[in-house]
């Protein structure tokens, strides 16, 4: 290879190219950590971040606070990477917050790391948010004709200019700001003396409460609860906004409970299998989707695969149901980082088997079930199928366990136009001879909500929103044409 020719991927690890990544997978949202209470707050939200990689690979930050005042700290790149032993030891406190980022509407820059730190009348203020904002633009431009200076690009720092607006005290500032804004958001808010903690009114954007010994612990998911041994108590609730300070543990509210429309994405893609949500381990729901699938689209085959790694318990779920065998067809490498920038189409091609192999012992000759959690462009899955095929397969069925992904999101997923959406304008047929698949079904919303199971299953909707699938959306999503895809934090 000449050296004009080069793989690479941006100036730090995983780098995110939207819509020109190689995968046309939907980029994971953010993650948010807190602590209140434990002298080892800082390596704790380490700890929990490094479990919450997955949502967001792009930066990470943290702020921790105790008798010495704010220390913060923020980089590009991985946790593990912003932060070392040495920056660890100097984020001393009992209190924390923490963020892990992947930038969709937002600019990928520092500047929009999180957590936002700001100085106001009562003293310092940190914000960490996972989710968007459908009205910050709007907001943002109001407050900017009042005087505002903003710094980023970030819908946090809106909230921010809010609650520092506000002639009220901070619990009530929070709540008229909180009040203000539509979207789905999970926000940890830190002060000299205490932690806020707030849900959207539809509980879009997951956020639960954990203890360990006397310290309360705020995450986006379980899983991080479990790698520190910590015990999970319960989900922050819709509209619920909680105060800790000194005196203790203060539940409140800025909203009341409205439909209740947990993203489903969350259970199809997003979360680790691990996490428990709703009611519902994760692992659990996506075998039952696989099995759903297997009882809606049945096909005769030799193996069953899925796309690694969100696909996995789908496919083991799907084996089980129809007696066929499970195999590891496809191999993920983790190892080659988000991106890969190519100069050319046949390099880029290049880069994709870089990233994901077949196993031609596991699929040559046999007909595949391959299991994979949705389709977005199409370009993706017809690179999977034709890796199976150029590794010997004779036939590839596809199953896809969630309905057929047709309507950008405005709560936090980075999604792209509607027009680039393969769903929105083909046919079942029509995406099936596009994929280059032998046959192609999609899971049934009826058999999604089912299969998702949890504490709202009697909701409507499962207590899930499904409006990329059937653009029902449980808020006002148009604000003057300023309508915001992707994940504004």
């Amino acid at each position: 290879m000449s050296d004009e020719v080069t793989f690479w991927t941006g100036d730090y690890y995983n780098q995110g190219t939207g819509p020109n990544d190689i995968f046309d997978t939907l980029k994971e949202e953010c993650g948010v950590f807190g602590v209140f209470g434990h002298p080892e707050a800082a390596s704790l939200s380490y700890y929990g971040l490094h479990a919450l990689q997955h949502r967001g690979e792009e930066s990470a930050g943290m702020c921790v606070t105790g008798s010495g005042g704010f220390n913060y700290h923020r980089g590009m790149g991985l946790v593990k990477e912003v932060f070392d032993k040495d920056r660890l030891a100097s984020l001393k406190g009992e209190r924390s917050i923490g963020h892990v980022r992947y930038s969709t509407s937002g600019d990928s820059r520092l500047t929009n790391a999180q957590p936002l730190v700001f100085k106001y009348r009562d003293g310092d203020l940190a914000v960490a948010t996972n989710g968007n904002i459908v009205n910050a633009p709007k907001i943002r431009r109001e407050l900017e004709q009042g005087g505002s200076i903003f710094q980023t690009t970030s819908d946090t720092e809106v909230v921010a200019h809010l609650i520092a607006r506000s002639p009220k005290p901070l619990v009530e500032a929070a709540k008229d700001a909180f009040r203000q804004i539509v979207g789905g958001f999970a926000f940890l808010l830190l002060t000299n003396d205490k932690l806020i903690v707030a849900c959207d009114p539809n509980g879009l954007r997951p956020l639960t409460m954990g203890r360990l010994g006397d310290a309360y612990l705020f995450s986006s998911e379980t899983c991080a609860f479990e790698v520190i041994g910590a015990e999970t108590i319960r989900d922050i609730q819709p509209g619920e906004l909680l105060i800790l300070d000194a005196e203790g543990l203060h539940e409140d509210r800025f909203a009341e409970s409205q439909r209740k429309a947990l993203c489903a994405m969350e259970y199809i893609y997003f979360a680790r299998p691990d996490s428990d949500m709703n009611g519902s381990n994760l692992h659990s729901s996506r075998k039952r989707m696989g099995q759903r699938m297997a009882m809606e689209a049945f096909v005769d085959a030799d193996v069953v695969t899925g796309v690694p790694d969100s696909s996995i318990s789908a496919a083991i779920g799907y084996a089980e149901q129809t007696g066929i065998p499970y195999e590891l067809g496809l191999i993920k490498n983790k190892y080659t980082g988000r991106t890969f920038i190519q100069p050319s189409q046949e390099l880029r091609e290049q880069g994709v088997k870089m990233k994901l192999s077949a196993v031609r012992r596991v699929v040559e000759g046999k007909r595949v079930v391959m299991i994979d959690d949705s389709i977005v462009r199409g370009t993706t899955s017809r690179r999977i199928v034709n890796l199976l095929r150029e590794a010997g397969a004779t036939e590839v069925h596809v199953r896809i366990t969630s309905p057929p992904f047709k309507n950008p999101c405005f709560y936090g997923i980075d999604t792209p136009d509607r027009r680039e959406l393969i769903a929105s304008s083909k046919s079942v047929e029509e995406i099936c001879r596009e994929i280059n698949a032998d046959s192609l079904s999609f899971l049934s919303s009826e058999g999604l909500i089912e299969a998702v199971g949890g504490d709202n299953v009697k909701d409507y909707k499962g207590g899930l929103c499904m409006a990329c699938f059937d653009n029902d959306y449980p808020t006002r999503t148009d604000f003057g044409g300023e309508e915001q895809f992707g994940c504004g934090c």
